[in-house]
């Protein structure tokens, strides 16, 4: 709340516990890219900690201590859902979420209250708010809440373990089939396991020596030129025709990237 001290803040902080380990099966965009989250409360402590609980589900976070920064926040991440607290210093939640909803209406907002302002979760949830938890609370509460706002949404599905996906790339690491956009794609042995350790690490620039330590399994020595070329084989087949969806960085490596419109 903006009226709470931090050292009051980090008292009740004392009272939130972070999960040891994710509540549950794994939540992805549907390009399988991670959910992304804004938090928006101006406890520094508690966000810090809800961060940290959120994280642990593989999601990216974003913290926000004030309106204008959420508004400023979602306008740039374009988050699957916000975590929002009812009284920030410079305009309440109520506020927040009518001006969010008109920048995008969609996005579900779980609402933060005090214990017994019973007014603050009608009013939130009659101004469109789509839950709300009231402090103290269970980070896991939290978590497990937000899973069903991002469901129903369908921001985000359980992410099938034996998939990876990028954009309209599909890799079934299971039967080793590969597809994009519908169109399966024949590998080899090699050129799968250098598309599997690109897929697994999603607009992530990975070097020539990361490349040859995991799909080669020896150290970077002279033996770039390999990696060029396997590279080039993988172009062949998977952007031939299609938007570019690996990029070279110079000088740094390779990244893969849905394609522009996928």
């Amino acid at each position: 709340m903006a009226t709470t001290s931090s050292a009051a803040a980090s008292r009740a902080a004392t009272a939130y516990t972070v999960p040891a380990q994710s509540t549950g099966q794994e939540l992805a965009r549907p390009d399988g890219t991670p959910v992304q989250v804004l938090v928006v409360d101006d406890e520094t402590p508690l966000a810090d900690l809800l961060s940290m609980a959120l994280r642990y589900e593989g999601w990216q976070v974003r913290t926000e201590a004030d309106g204008a920064g959420a508004l400023r926040s979602a306008r740039e991440q374009r988050p699957d859902a916000v975590v929002l607290d009812v009284m920030l210093p410079d305009m309440d939640g109520l506020e927040v979420l009518a001006r969010l909803r008109r920048e995008t209406p969609d996005v579900p907002v779980l609402f933060l209250t005090a214990k017994d302002a019973v007014e603050d979760r009608i009013a939130g949830l009659t101004a469109g708010g789509d839950d709300y938890v009231t402090k103290p609370f269970s980070l896991e509460e939290v978590v497990a809440r937000l899973r069903g706002l991002l469901r129903r949404s369908g921001a985000a599905a359980v992410r099938n373990e034996s998939l990876l996906i990028v954009g309209d790339l599909v890799l079934n690491e299971d039967s080793h089939e590969v597809s994009r956009g519908g169109t399966d794609i024949h590998l080899t042995a090699t050129e799968f396991e250098l598309l599997r350790y690109l897929m697994r690490n999603p607009r992530r620039v990975l070097s020539k020596a990361q490349i040859l330590d995991r799909v080669w399994s020896y150290d970077f020595g002279g033996q770039a030129n390999v990696v060029e070329l396997y590279i080039s084989y993988l172009r062949r087949k998977i952007d031939a025709g299609r938007t570019p969806m690996i990029h070279t960085r110079r000088g740094a490596g390779y990244l893969i990237k849905p394609g522009e419109g996928a």
